[in-house]
């Protein structure tokens, strides 16, 4: 009698802690914890500042959403290429960091579309290089798992692609974008809103976009395929935020006013 007595305490104690876990507590706070995996070099829609902040549109977004849920928000940087362990092992609770509908549809949860966005190409001003045609024979850099990898591995583009003496993919932007810089590489492919915010932090002047589009695309938030109440929730508050002009605040303040489609 006296080994059972012990053996359910045990239990109780144990399913105490799955519970306090399950539900992401924060000791003491008694808020729910909301865990956003984002890029942080993913300049403006989160990246870390000059004061080691982590900062950007998404993760405004994402503050207010849990702001207005009663929620702790916590900002997890993640790799971009193992994204999906992070969701799946429950590490984080969505991808909230300009990740891309297009392509992906059924393979996660999604919000309404937020952004449109272009997938294109940056070169050094100096290069001559002024349309698509003129990266034949060059390098070419772009991020892993990235939307603009996609674009390109894409049999729309497959010509494109081939034309390239070489495709490097790197972890980030930032470094793609700094072996631009150097001329190790001669043009990098990826979102217009991270070209734009990656040329305004350097001499914009040594920079242009080409005008052709590699793609365009949709940005959304991504849940855990079948977690339709957690973005349900988020959903909803987002179109709160859209209605009383929150959104649109935020969208202006990281100039971004201009590419954002949530409602429409």
């Amino acid at each position: 009698m006296k080994r059972n007595i012990i053996l359910y305490v045990v239990l109780i104690l144990l399913a105490g802690t799955f519970a306090a876990c399950g539900g992401k507590k924060q000791q003491g706070s008694g808020k729910e914890k909301f865990i956003v995996g984002f890029d942080a070099e993913f300049e403006p829609y989160g990246f870390k500042n000059e004061k080691g902040e982590y900062v950007g549109f998404d993760l405004d977004l994402a503050q207010e959403v849990s702001n207005r849920n009663n929620w702790e928000l916590v900002k997890q940087p993640i790799d971009w290429d193992v994204k999906d362990m992070e969701l799946s092992s429950g590490a984080i609770d969505c991808i909230w960091n300009g990740f891309t509908i297009n392509d992906r549809e059924d393979k996660y949860t999604w919000s309404s579309p937020y952004v449109n966005n272009s997938q294109v190409f940056v070169t050094a001003s100096a290069s001559g290089i002024k349309d698509q045609a003129g990266l034949a024979g060059k390098i070419v850099a772009v991020q892993k798992d990235s939307s603009a990898l996609a674009a390109l591995n894409s049999e729309e583009n497959k010509q494109l692609k081939d034309s390239f003496s070489k495709l490097l993919e790197f972890s980030d932007y930032n470094t793609a974008f700094m072996e631009l810089e150097m001329g190790t590489v001669d043009g990098v492919a990826m979102d217009i809103g991270v070209a734009k915010a990656q040329m305004s932090s350097r001499n914009q002047e040594q920079f242009i976009i080409l005008d052709e589009f590699l793609s365009g695309e949709q940005y959304g938030v991504g849940f855990l395929l079948g977690n339709e109440e957690l973005r349900d929730a988020v959903e909803k508050t987002l179109m709160e935020m859209l209605e009383d002009g929150t959104f649109m605040e935020i969208a202006r303040k990281w100039d971004l006013q201009d590419s954002v489609c949530l409602g429409e």
